[in-house]
């Protein structure tokens, strides 16, 4: 468990986000609603590839069902029967958020997208969080599909232990091919953060109409790291940097730049 102790630091920038956290690699430095359970968006995909990577490796060849190819929301463009590998699947459900990517890749660890959100929710079981709950492998709004920023925060900690994961969404753009060639595809990272705020490594955004504008973001800077996760906050990026500038300056870092 983290320890909640109070830190020295000036006093963190008003959050407008329905519940927020920031953490260090030990302790939550400040936090808001942490426990309450509100739609995820995209940040539920953290799980589904964490997941699908456990059984299906990223050199796998994945073949695109008809149903992952009509996926709604942000999509890559894949069509039924494209043959992708499952990594380049991967960097396209997390960096685009591509529901697409996202549904193959969830096809491709389990006999059915139902089977796959069986196993997603025997996970947060076993993980310990309380206020999850997981209803479709890729985010989109749905009554009983919810999460915490405290167990959003413990997902993502879990999965940027996979090197490979964690090699993905530390990346700006990114490209794949279908097996055979034919097919090319471009996407370019929606966090915003990576490649514009020093440290910044990861991990993932998510928006959908009830879930509003979600982050849960990573910073690594002068051996030291913060987490900062927020669900249906109104503004993003400028909050975001705001926050992390508050937290590293409270943990000592110098912000000379």
């Amino acid at each position: 468990m983290l320890s909640t102790a109070p830190v020295s630091a000036p006093p963190v920038p008003n959050v407008d986000a329905d519940a927020w956290l920031v953490a260090s690699s030990d302790k939550i430095l400040w936090a808001h609603n942490a426990d309450s359970p509100l739609p995820s968006a995209s940040l539920t995909k953290i799980m589904t590839v964490m997941l699908a990577l456990r059984r299906t490796p990223p050199e796998t060849i994945v073949a695109v069902s008809a149903r992952a190819a009509s996926e709604s929301g942000a999509k890559t463009g894949l069509s039924a029967g494209d043959r992708v590998r499952a990594g380049l699947l991967a960097a396209a459900a997390l960096m685009e958020s591509a529901n697409d990517a996202c549904m193959a890749l969830a096809e491709s660890a389990a006999e059915t997208p139902e089977a796959f959100v069986a196993m997603m929710n025997d996970e947060a079981r076993r993980m310990g969080l309380r206020h999850t709950r997981f209803q479709n492998p890729c985010g989109h709004d749905a009554r009983n599909h919810y999460s915490s920023a405290n167990d959003v925060l413990a997902v993502a900690r879990a999965a940027m232990k996979n090197p490979f994961f964690a090699s993905i969404v530390s990346m700006r753009t990114g490209s794949f091919s279908t097996v055979d060639g034919k097919r090319k595809f471009s996407f370019q990272n929606k966090n915003e953060l990576i490649g514009r705020y020093p440290g910044a490594e990861g991990v993932k955004t998510g928006t959908t109409p009830a879930a509003g504008k979600c982050l849960v973001a990573l910073v690594r800077r002068d051996g030291l790291e913060v987490w900062l996760v927020m669900l249906n906050a109104r503004e993003r990026w400028w909050t975001s940097a705001r926050i992390l500038d508050s937290a590293l300056r409270a943990l000592g870092a110098p912000l000379d730049f």
